[in-house]
């Protein structure tokens, strides 16, 4: 089902992007990784290259359409066809209220979790379709994406819209044979938190604004919830795992259904309080959202 067919990848360079590759490139698959960091994207490239995985490495900004343009045609000059397109790149700004948020956070967060993955899909998926083989779209998104998270209303905003398009993408793309997932993982042992090392000039926020994710005790809570994550290569075995069943949500972490479960409670309490208003008795039944 893999071999030979070529995937690229989004911050590819480590963590899970990086574990994704691997556990492709023992499926078979040739690698294209996309990575800003270009010290991480040469370490990552010598290390497959040394376990004899078929690699391409290609520096890239995911909120630049260009930079993914680029990336498409690499893979195709170098491998032929793109089958895959995994949307893993993605940062997390300081946490803070709602009245601290600097909108230099807001609009970097929403430049990479969001329009990088509409920039990824809107240059790899044409090519996807081109070859008529059919293939993938894997989605990073988080379990911020099943129910919001306190004081992260923007990392909480994208990976919920990640989660919608996806929703929208698998229907649209199901007709191509282009099966969509969107991974979901709570706490995985990446360098998440330290996103703004990479953080591009364009989104420099000036220090007063600035808040810190770590408090004046000495305390960041941020690297110790990540560093006692799960392993990132559980995540890219999981991957695979979910990939083979066709699933459309991939979760890396069971102890949050409860937590899921409780939303849709609520939701079907709220569904039930509207249909009980006298305001809405009028309101026609629809048969579905699908209109299409």
């Amino acid at each position: 089902m893999y071999q030979g067919k070529t995937a690229v990848i989004s911050g590819g360079a480590e963590g899970i992007g990086f574990s994704i590759a691997t556990a492709l490139a023992e499926q078979g698959m040739n690698l294209v990784l996309g990575d800003i960091d270009e010290a991480k994207l040469a370490e990552a490239e010598s290390i497959l290259h040394g376990k004899g995985y078929p690699v391409l490495s290609c520096k890239m900004d995911v909120t630049q359409p260009e930079d993914w343009q680029n990336t498409a045609n690499k893979a195709i000059e170098k491998f032929g066809k793109i089958h895959m397109v995994v949307n893993n790149a993605g940062v997390a700004s300081a946490p803070g209220p709602i009245e601290k948020t600097n909108h230099k956070d807001w609009q970097w967060v929403v430049d990479v979790n969001l329009m990088g993955v509409v920039y990824g899909a809107e240059a790899m998926i044409p090519h996807i379709k081109a070859h008529g083989e059919g293939g993938w779209m894997i989605n990073t998104a988080s379990m911020a994406g099943m129910h919001g998270i306190p004081y992260a209303g923007a990392y909480t905003a994208t990976k919920v819209a990640v989660v919608g398009m996806s929703e929208s993408w698998s229907a649209e793309l199901s007709k191509h044979n282009i099966h969509v997932s969107v991974l979901c993982p709570a706490f995985v042992q990446t360098r998440i938190h330290l996103a703004g090392r990479n953080r591009q000039s364009a989104y420099k926020a000036p220090p007063p604004n600035r808040v810190d994710q770590q408090r004046d005790d000495g305390h960041n809570a941020a690297k110790e919830l990540v560093e006692n994550g799960i392993a990132p290569e559980i995540v890219g075995h999981r991957v695979v795992e979910a990939l083979n069943n066709r699933e459309l949500y991939i979760f890396t972490h069971p102890s949050h259904r409860k937590d899921l479960a409780e939303r849709a409670k609520r939701i079907d309490g709220a569904f039930a309080r509207a249909s009980e208003s006298p305001l809405l008795q009028d309101i026609k039944e629809s048969e579905s959202l699908d209109f299409m």
